[in-house]
């Protein structure tokens, strides 16, 4: 239990109070950049090779949208449509649990599906409605592609925009390329495995997104703060001692929501798996680049004192410094 147990013995780092001994992360850093260059080289090779399995939302199809008499069964209308040759649908409830969408692939749409689908699930419920038949084109999924990929990117950049306001330029390009680590990585998972992506994906990338840069702001926030206190130690020695303060809250906070996800993800049915794991790859990932990716290149950038600190200081405060 020691370790985020704060009532045990203090530690101490040349007068820096520590909850735990000091853990020398930077030691570490250069197999870390290894490992990253070879796992997003593999990722990007992969994607190139393997492509991706673009669901629905993107390739165009028919979505149906149904109306039972009483809670519908969604597994069993899986298996219905499976029975009948009905390949690739995706059913999800709307709101009630009554009110049941089928999204079907361009291959399985024509002008009569509804009243197929109405005849196939009549075993199920005699008294089902078709609400409505809508035809997506494929033009409307590319559409959907060309912005995902535009809001992503978009992202990133008002990011390293705020961070290098926020705090300092090397930091922001070590936030944005942790957050490019991040996103590459999952779309490499999900590019190896052919799992397929829809509109839920993209915003598990940006959850994914948020999620990894408020990790990193924490520790940008935790170094420039020991800037200002300590001055007997160096920048990598600051670095260290700022990841190690973080690494309870850092640890705690992804467990915690890593638990959550994967509840999502083993419970919360086939409609979200694609969010789910795209969320569990991301926040693991993302914990990691944090502490290699994010500080760890702006460190090697030239990340100094001087960049984090105002030049003017008050007298009475430089003196107070230990």
């Amino acid at each position: 239990m020691g370790l985020f147990n704060r009532n045990e013995e203090i530690h101490r780092y040349k007068g820096v109070v520590l909850p735990f001994k000091l853990v020398n992360f930077m030691k570490y850093r250069k197999f870390a950049y290894a490992f990253s260059i070879i796992l997003t080289s593999l990722c990007v090779v992969c994607m190139c090779v393997k492509g991706f399995n673009w669901g629905l939302d993107f390739t165009g199809g028919t979505v149906v949208q149904t109306q039972f008499s009483q809670p519908a069964n969604l597994e069993k209308v899986r298996t219905i449509l499976r029975d009948n040759r009905i390949e690739g649908a995706v059913v999800q409830t709307m709101g009630d649990a009554k009110n049941v969408m089928i999204r079907l692939p361009a291959s399985a749409g024509n002008a009569k599906i509804g009243n197929r689908i109405q005849l196939m699930l009549t075993n199920l419920d005699p008294h089902i409605k078709i609400e409505s038949v809508a035809f997506v084109g494929p033009n409307v999924g590319k559409d959907l592609t060309d912005s995902a990929i535009y809001a992503t990117f978009a992202t990133l950049l008002m990011l390293l925009v705020y961070i290098a306001v926020r705090f300092e330029w090397r930091l922001g390009a070590g936030a944005v390329i942790a957050l490019a680590h991040d996103v590459i990585v999952t779309l490499g998972v999900f590019s190896f495995f052919q799992i397929e992506m829809d509109l839920t994906f993209v915003a598990a990338i940006l959850s994914v997104v948020g999620y990894s840069l408020n990790d990193s702001i924490v520790v940008f926030d935790r170094v420039r703060e020991n800037f200002r206190k300590i001055r007997r130690i160096d920048t990598v020695e600051i670095v260290n001692v700022s990841l190690t303060q973080t690494l309870a809250r850092t640890l705690m906070t992804s467990i915690t929501t890593l638990f959550t996800v994967v509840a999502l993800f083993l419970f919360g049915g086939p409609s979200i798996h694609s969010f789910s794991l795209a969320l569990l790859v991301g926040i693991a990932f993302g914990t990691y680049s944090t502490i290699y990716v994010a500080i760890s290149i702006a460190l090697d950038l030239g990340l100094k004192r001087e960049h984090m600190l105002v030049q003017k200081v008050d007298k009475e405060a430089i003196e107070e410094l230990p």
